[in-house]
């Protein structure tokens, strides 16, 4: 029987300050009532002065950490997915070792925008089937309120900041990923992007002064493309898992706009209770989208063994994915590594005993 890559730990982090759509009135030309009902959100929140996506997925692992009841000096490997990382170098993962004390862990980044916690669930499985690691962390973190325009009502209103974790672990549990689906086609028009920073169009006052540092998009373009592309993953992974869309406990998807969100559900013919939403009250929170929503569900109504969970996005890149999971049982796996580290102890305190 192979290994099986499992969530045994979860957690999520986001900023005290609330921004209301009441409050965007005052900065930008709208209205609570305009944004509602083209977006469904309400409220995001927004950083402090002093949080970065670093330190944001620092507090999201910690918390994802003590829920697998695991230190950080277990972890194998650090995976850090962005859209606004700290900075182009460091790579944000190192500074999350570093935060975390992950003195054993190899780190690195990963960024496909808003799919970006579900390519690394799948990079961070390859990592567990192969036998190469046991325990991987991967943090999906934004600071994006640092990358908004904001007199561009299109773009400022949707979105957020935070940060959400998950400790995916190697078990021979039944369950774990099941399946996945990975898609890019990319943006040659530019249809979301913050286009400079990068090689191609270094920091200048040029660069500044045309707003190159923000956001941009085009919504309109990207709507029918966003719900296709999600509706096309969400299927193909559940067949690929042999699941009916009927058997699943939840579907946790990309929270970007309620609009999208909804015509994805119908594509699926899914009841309202099984789409999990928290948009409303956070916005688009791009990469930390999905894991901000798994922790706050599981944290909510937890999982029972054998559940079934879809988890589905769409980002700039432009990319899409899906990922099905199987709710292991969560304490069978934390008591066999009880009973593992148990033996081991015992087998080192014989080869110490004299002979």
């Amino acid at each position: 029987m192979g290994l099986n890559a499992a969530i045994t730990g979860w957690g999520h982090y986001v900023p005290e300050k609330v921004l209301t759509n009441r409050d965007l009135e005052a900065l930008v030309q709208t209205t609570d009532e305009w944004v509602q009902k083209r977006t469904g959100i309400r409220e995001r929140r927004i950083a402090a002065p002093g949080e970065t996506t670093g330190t944001m997925c620092a507090l999201a692992g910690k918390r994802a950490l003590e829920r697998a009841q695991l230190d950080a000096a277990d972890l194998d490997l650090v995976i850090c997915t962005a859209t606004t990382p700290d900075y182009l170098l460091p790579a944000t993962a190192c500074l999350v070792q570093e935060s975390l004390g992950a003195t054993r862990a190899a780190a690195f980044d990963l960024n496909t925008a808003c799919t970006g916690f579900l390519y690394s669930l799948v990079v961070a499985q390859q990592f567990i089937q192969t036998g190469k690691y046991e325990r991987i962390l991967v943090t999906g973190g934004e600071t994006l309120s640092r990358f908004i325009n904001w007199q561009d009502r299109s773009t400022c209103i949707l979105f957020g900041d935070g940060a959400g974790a998950a400790v995916l672990e190697a078990t021979r549990e039944p369950g774990g990923i099941l399946s996945t689906v990975l898609c890019s086609k990319g943006d040659v028009h530019r249809l979301l992007a913050i286009e400079g920073g990068g090689a191609a169009r270094p920091a200048s006052a040029e660069t500044v002064a045309k707003g190159q540092h923000c956001v941009t998009m085009r919504g309109n373009e990207l709507f029918k493309f966003a719900v296709r592309s999600m509706a096309q993953a969400a299927e193909t992974a559940l067949e690929q898992a042999g699941i009916a869309p009927g058997e699943l406990r939840m579907v946790i998807p990309h929270q970007a706009n309620l609009r999208i969100l909804k015509a994805t559900q119908e594509s699926l013919g899914l009841p309202d209770e099984k789409m999990y939403l928290n948009v409303d009250r956070f916005g688009n929170t791009a990469a930390a989208s999905v894991p901000i929503a798994l922790s706050e569900y599981l944290d909510k109504g937890g999982a029972n063994p054998g559940d079934h969970f879809l988890l589905v996005a769409f980002g700039g890149g432009l990319t899409w994915a899906a990922v099905v999971l199987r709710w292991v049982d969560v304490p069978a796996v934390l008591a066999q590594r009880r009973r593992a580290r148990a033996k081991s102890g015992e087998r080192a305190e014989k080869a110490l005993a004299p002979s």
